[in-house]
């Protein structure tokens, strides 16, 4: 005959501390409430420590963290640095600038670089296939314009909210100061996004053209000098990115340019920290031109 009043079961203390939950474990470092961001911070640092997080999830929280005080002109492309299109151009004359820069977006001015009246989207030119009299005033979309001062985490909601991936941004005086995108505010949280100029194996030089080729600024420079016949010396850097840097003293920005011999160097990329692709002419004079290998 069965007990009608069985005892309790109990569970063992090392039963329990053999399935411990994620949570919890999050929890129990989070007993002292942090203060300030830096406790929080210390809170990570700590999960990170007892592999609680792995080491993506540690830079992503950090990142997130750390948008909620940056602000547009942290992340933002300067005004002297921004693309742009003269509406009053024929798109024939802009075609060259637009497969060049390989932008998907594109702020487009009126009269003046200051006077922004929209923005452009590539793709939409593809249009002119069916109906070529078309002029760029017929694809321009409404810009959006934003403070200096507004927040990343809250640009990003409202890129979220209103499906838009580009931003002007202005001064207090309505001044055109630069342009933030969408992939701007991730890359604070996520790190640099890959995008089609980014490419995998061991391919980092493409022909471009007669005498003109595209090269990932991380390329070795005896790479370089092996399929361009060019001499770049090598010092404390062993990348053509490091040399460029070198010369420039100081780290490069997009449309830096410099001369080596027959060879103009232009930083087509780069972010805060380095270059990241770099377009290489060759003056039509020149003695000798050697085809890069692209295979």
């Amino acid at each position: 005959m069965s007990d009608p009043y069985p005892a309790a079961e109990v569970t063992s203390p090392s039963a329990k501390s053999n399935r411990p939950r994620l949570l919890d474990r999050l929890l129990s470092l989070m007993r002292r409430e942090p203060e300030d961001r830096e406790g929080i911070v210390s809170v990570l640092e700590a999960a990170r420590e007892r592999n609680l997080i792995d080491a993506d999830a540690y830079s992503m929280l950090k990142g997130t963290l750390a948008v909620a005080e940056q602000t547009a002109m942290d992340v933002m492309v300067p005004r002297g640095r921004m693309d742009m299109l003269d509406v009053e151009e024929p798109i024939t004359a802009l075609m060259p600038e637009i497969i060049e820069t390989a932008h998907s977006r594109f702020p487009v001015f009126e009269g003046s670089r200051d006077n922004i009246i929209g923005i452009v989207m590539t793709k939409d030119l593809l249009r002119l296939m069916v109906t070529p009299d078309l002029s760029l005033k017929d694809f321009v979309r409404p810009a959006i314009f934003i403070p200096e001062t507004k927040r990343l985490n809250v640009l990003l909601q409202e890129f979220r909210r209103n499906r838009n991936h580009l931003a002007i941004v202005i001064d207090e005086h309505g001044g055109i100061t630069g342009l933030v995108t969408l992939e701007d505010v991730l890359e604070q949280i996520v790190g640099s996004i890959e995008d089609e100029y980014d490419v995998d194996g061991e391919k980092t030089i493409f022909s471009d053209g007669i005498r003109a080729w595209r090269i990932l600024a991380t390329t070795e420079i005896e790479a370089v000098n092996a399929a361009l016949n060019t001499d770049i010396p090598v010092g404390e850097y062993d990348t053509v990115g490091g040399w460029l840097a070198h010369e420039l003293g100081r780290i490069p920005k997009r449309g830096d340019i410099q001369q080596h011999g027959d060879y103009r160097f232009e930083v087509m990329r780069a972010d805060a920290r380095r270059a990241l692709w770099l377009r290489v002419k060759q003056r039509t004079g020149a003695e000798s031109l050697r085809v890069p290998q692209t295979s």
